[in-house]
């Protein structure tokens, strides 16, 4: 028998008691509607999570602290440094050094009119920023000695001295919170960094110099990388060495580094790096102690919901089986005379399977259609109804957090779950079929 006669058969058995058919696929349909629901509202879990850890900083991001502070043998420098970059997964490594005096002040204006009273100065491998993940919304990394890198709300440190104490500083947490938890309408600050020559005074244990410096960018708030991207200064481990140097005078000594910053090249990679990292002696620090509890907290559930779709497609698969078996009854005569006109018993039973897994086909298909359109309403409830929302609903965007997220494979791995319980079901009624004598079947009434 041909394939397009098996076909032909095949839709034409469906269509002879189309309620029947009909019902068996809204089963099917259910049932893939169910998966498809429960294991996106999971997956959106998911998501929400990542994108929270992500505004809690970088989430590729090592810090490779020493043990004792730095103090025994196993020490921060540029041979652990060179060593670290070696590694498997790594992107960029750069050292990382604070600079720690009596204090830093911030001078700027004319009369030095603006004053920021404390800040934070660190240094470290400014031609590796970008490299490192550091995003500047505004300027470039620093190049050259003297230009350093301002933290993204280092301006709202400045106070003005020729404003009345209590009136002289703008609060930058004085705007308006919107529905996503982010400040609006925030005041502008009294100055733009980038704009005006810095001067900072640095006072230690000797005395008191001053540093002029010239910021070629804002680095954007991360705190994964350190306080200094939010009210700090950045600049090279060159400058601040020089500085450190002025500032110990003739007590001058080599000091190892604060910290190593290690960035790897995908979040699934920072597991394995920092094993290899804490075999060397080193102690570390990232959001993985985080990420990985809540990850297998929301596989957890995404399995669970899973589950219980999985649950409705089975029950699917029983309706399938009854209506296979009933259609071999009443089509006994018929199977009868394919046999005595010479017909395989493998195209019998491909035909049976071929209905059954046609009614899977059918139902998985449509169930993904109303399950894609099921969770744009639910993101769109969750986003709010409007045309604006639309979009952002069904493929999510910056800022965009879905309640239920239906990635493609999702829905081949439904349709082709669907075939497969179809196929699965119709698996006894076609060996039943076939197990049929065909004197007996043409005898049948």
């Amino acid at each position: 028998m041909k394939r397009q006669d098996l076909l032909r058969m095949c839709l034409q058995n469906l269509l002879r008691r189309k309620s029947r058919t009909i019902l068996t696929v809204l089963g099917v349909l259910i049932g893939c509607c169910s998966i498809v629901i429960m294991v996106s509202l999971g997956i959106g879990m998911k998501e929400s999570q990542e994108k929270l850890l992500s505004q809690m900083g970088d989430l590729t991001i090592i810090a490779v602290n020493a043990p004792q502070g730095g103090r025994g043998k196993t020490k921060l420098d540029e041979d652990l440094v060179r060593r670290l970059k070696t590694l498997d997964g790594v992107v960029a490594v750069t050292a990382k050094q604070s600079l720690e005096v009596e204090s830093i002040r911030l001078l700027t204006g004319t009369g030095n009119r603006y004053v920021a009273d404390w800040t934070t100065v660190v240094g470290l491998d400014t031609q590796a920023m970008e490299q490192m993940g550091y995003q500047f919304i505004g300027g470039a990394q620093p190049k050259g000695s003297g230009t350093v890198a301002a933290g993204q709300y280092l301006a709202y440190s400045f106070k003005d001295t020729l404003r009345p104490e209590g009136r002289n500083t703008v609060d930058r947490w004085s705007g308006d919170w919107d529905e996503n938890g982010n400040l609006t309408n925030v005041p502008p600050p009294y100055l733009d960094p980038m704009k005006e020559k810095i001067t900072m005074e640095i006072t230690t244990e000797s005395g008191k110099f001053t540093v002029p410096v010239k910021v070629a960018g804002l680095v954007k708030e991360d705190y994964s990388k350190g306080s200094e991207t939010s009210e700090g200064i950045i600049m090279s481990l060159g400058d601040l060495r020089k500085i450190l140097d002025k500032a110990q005078g003739n007590k001058r000594k080599s000091l190892p580094y604060d910290s190593v910053l290690v960035k790897v090249s995908h979040i699934s990679r920072v597991a394995d790096v920092e094993s290899e990292i804490k075999a060397l002696g080193y102690s570390t620090e990232s959001m993985e102690s985080i990420r990985k509890p809540m990850e297998k907290e929301a596989r957890q559930k995404q399995m669970m919901l899973g589950g219980l779709g999985a649950i409705s497609l089975f029950v699917a698969a029983l309706g399938i089986t009854n209506t296979m078996i009933m259609s071999i009854s009443e089509r006994t005569r018929e199977i009868g005379i394919m046999k005595s006109l010479g017909c395989y018993v493998t195209d019998i039973r491909i035909m049976f399977l071929s209905e059954a897994g046609a009614i899977g086909l059918i139902g998985g298909v449509i169930g993904c259609v109303i399950s894609f359109i099921a969770s744009v309403v639910i993101n769109l409830v969750s986003l709010g109804p409007s045309l604006d929302n639309l979009l952002p609903a069904m493929v999510g965007g910056e800022g965009v957090s879905r309640v239920s997220v239906i990635p493609a494979w999702l829905l081949l791995f439904a349709v082709l779950f669907s075939i497969l319980i179809g196929l699965g079901s119709g698996y006894y009624p076609a060996n039943k079929a076939v197990r049929i004598p065909a004197l007996e079947a043409i005898k049948s009434e």
